[in-house]
C-alpha cells in the first residue's frame, strides 16, 4: 500500500500535516502553519523535494539521536523525521520518504 498525506489542525487553531508510510507509520511530519493553504504548500514541497536524495540533511539530536530533516531548495525545513535508533534505521527511513513523498493521497482531516 502506498503512503499518504494528513492534513489536521492542532488544538492551538495551526494546521500541520504528515506524511505517512503505507503501513500508517509517521515518517515525516511538518512545522505548524498559520493557514491550512501553508499546509498544502508544504505537502506540495514535499512531493518535489522528496524524490531529491540531496534534499535530506541527515542530523543528530543532542541526545546522539540520528534523525533527518527535509528540506526545500532554500533551505528551509519542510518536515522532519522521528528520532532513530540508528543511523541505518535513519537511512531506511530517508528511503521510505523518497518512495512515499509524492504521492497524492491527501487526506484533510480537518473536514471531519
Amino acid at each position: 500500500m502506498a503512503g499518504w498525506f494528513e492534513i489536521d489542525k492542532s488544538t492551538n487553531d495551526k494546521f500541520k500535516f504528515v506524511l505517512k508510510a503505507g503501513n500508517g507509520e509517521i515518517i515525516l511530519s511538518s512545522q505548524m502553519y498559520e493557514a491550512k493553504s501553508g499546509a498544502q504548500n508544504g505537502i506540495e514541497s514535499v512531493q518535489v523535494n522528496s524524490q531529491q536524495e540531496a534534499q535530506f540533511a541527515k542530523e543528530i539530536s543532542t541526545n546522539d539521536k540520528p534523525y533527518f530533516n527535509l528540506v526545500a531548495a532554500n533551505h528551509q525545513i519542510i518536515g522532519t523525521s522521528q528520532m532513530y535508533s540508528s543511523t541505518s534505521a535513519r537511512d531506511n527511513g530517508i528511503r521510505s520518504v523518497m518512495e512515499n513523498g509524492n504521492s497524492d493521497d491527501i487526506r484533510d482531516l480537518t473536514l471531519s
